[in-house]
């Protein structure tokens, strides 16, 4: 059984001058409901604003809330916060900590959102409003329910703002391994970065991925990953660099999941990144990453 969170906010309408894919985490569901059978669906409480404000500054927040982000904000985040908008920044985190908590005590679970990795701790940015990989990683152990949680990020653009928000902080560690020269251009510190050549294939991924990753999760011994699934490491993605297949993307998945599971660490998904003019295509690799995941776990 696969443990699967969504939330009816998820699925906001398109703000005006949107470029983001508004539709996507709909069809996710949509898809995942033709795998009911495997499926238990769970929705998320929204993220209390307390624990937003641990990670986000106050004023930032309130902004949100507010629905006054200013124009350079509203820039860099790619479209305006409407009302709808600001209840799925705030369901989205709730999702993220839900999977974790359901990842703890099953092994697996995966939030139908999230991944919004490029969030600071007073904007917004690149189609990423709150930064729940933060958030929910910074409660997660604040509150004791984990003593160490290692985000794990997979998207071809790098984490800079999971690890920028959660750099210095006790129990908490940051992966990212990205295109180098993709977005952001200006790129933050994580615990360990794994920046990658243009262009780069399957194996050479994977191989790349092994000789990095297990030695941190070895030497961390986290009590839960947060993983990042972003699907544009895809060859045909609108926005990556990489040259990943559709079956590389599902190995890459399978891999992280048997790592997790072999040594004893529970795993919750977050979506991450995925782009293209076809929203359904985009969407079948998202579903595809998640059966993936659980499939290992089973």
């Amino acid at each position: 059984m696969i443990r699967v969170v969504h939330h009816p906010d998820y699925v906001a309408p398109a703000p005006a001058r949107s470029t983001y894919q508004w539709n996507k985490n709909g069809l996710v569901r949509d898809l995942l409901r033709q795998h009911d059978a495997a499926i238990e669906w769970h929705v998320p409480q929204p993220m209390p604003r307390r624990w937003i404000e641990e990670v986000h500054t106050p004023g930032y927040v309130a902004e949100v809330f507010d629905l006054a982000v200013p124009a350079d904000k509203t820039r860099r985040i790619g479209f305006p916060v409407t009302a709808e908008v600001a209840r799925r920044a705030q369901a989205v985190p709730g999702g993220t900590y839900c999977a974790a908590l359901l990842a703890l005590r099953h092994g697996f679970a995966a939030n139908t959102a999230g991944g919004s990795h490029h969030a600071l701790a007073d904007t917004g940015a690149g189609f990423c409003v709150f930064n729940d990989l933060a958030i929910a990683a910074n409660r997660l152990v604040a509150e004791g329910t984990a003593a160490r949680v290692l985000v794990v990020d997979c998207d071809v653009h790098q984490g800079d703002g999971t690890a920028a928000l959660l750099a210095g902080r006790t129990g908490l560690a940051t992966y990212s391994i990205h295109a180098d020269k993709n977005f952001p251009v200006r790129k933050a510190t994580s615990t360990l970065d794994v920046p990658l050549p243009d262009g780069v294939e399957d194996d050479a991924y994977l191989a790349t991925l092994a000789e990095t990753l297990v030695p941190l999760v070895d030497a961390f011994a986290p009590d839960l990953i947060l993983y990042q699934a972003g699907v544009d490491p895809f060859v045909g993605d609108r926005l990556g660099r990489l040259a990943l297949t559709r079956e590389g993307l599902v190995r890459r998945d399978r891999w992280i999941a048997t790592l997790a599971r072999d040594r004893g660490v529970p795993l919750a998904s977050a979506l991450g990144g995925g782009y293209g003019d076809d929203a359904m295509e985009v969407s079948h690799r998202h579903v595809a990453s998640i059966l993936a995941l659980g499939g290992v776990f089973g």
